[in-house]
């Protein structure tokens, strides 16, 4: 007697559509992966290139600062350098009057423009010892003569000095990149009136 042919009720082949299915998702996901790390990687370095080129506004304002042997020159504003002999204690770099007087470099090889402001921190333009106009000041060094101990004096109402304090001025310096990136860097610099 002859038997007929059984119908055949394999597994395998469901199992290995599964497998493929999974595989070919896994393979997706991995090269979406490595894509978006190259694009974080690619940000990072433009950030990081931002930085770099907004220093130059720092370094540009440090100079200025560095330049001017006259302190009394430095009692008032001077919008074509970029300095402003005051500083409102609520403002931050996101607030546009921040920016009043403040100096925009020419473009660099890349295309970016680096804009710098420096503020006193002073209450008000003039002598910082004028009567009213609080300054923050710190002593001139570690071991100066001062009535009040080094690391105490950098408040805006410290009391009297021995010797001639050095006044904090702030320099803020932005880019915004041509790819809408934006850094901004600030720096204190002390120097004496």
């Amino acid at each position: 007697m002859m038997r007929l042919p059984t119908r055949q009720r394999g597994i395998a082949l469901p199992i290995m559509l599964i497998m493929l299915t999974v595989m070919l998702v896994s393979s997706i996901y991995l090269l979406k992966s490595s894509t978006s790390t190259t694009l974080t990687t690619s940000n990072l370095a433009y950030d990081a290139s931002l930085s770099k080129a907004a220093d130059l506004g720092v370094h540009t304002a440090f100079a200025y600062l560095r330049s001017m042997t006259n302190a009394s020159l430095l009692e008032v504003n001077q919008p074509a350098n970029g300095y402003v002999a005051t500083l409102t204690p609520t403002w931050t770099a996101s607030t546009p009057a921040f920016w009043n007087g403040s100096v925009l470099l020419a473009a660099d090889p890349s295309g970016n423009r680096v804009e710098y402001v420096i503020h006193r921190l002073c209450d008000f333009a003039g002598a910082f010892n004028a009567p009213g106009n609080r300054c923050l000041l710190t002593s001139a060094r570690p071991n100066s003569k001062s009535k009040v101990p080094y690391g105490k004096s950098g408040r805006a109402d410290s009391p009297n000095y021995l010797d001639q304090p050095q006044l904090h001025y702030v320099v803020t310096a932005r880019i915004v990149g041509a790819r809408g990136g934006n850094v901004v860097t600030q720096a204190v610099v002390m120097k004496g009136p």
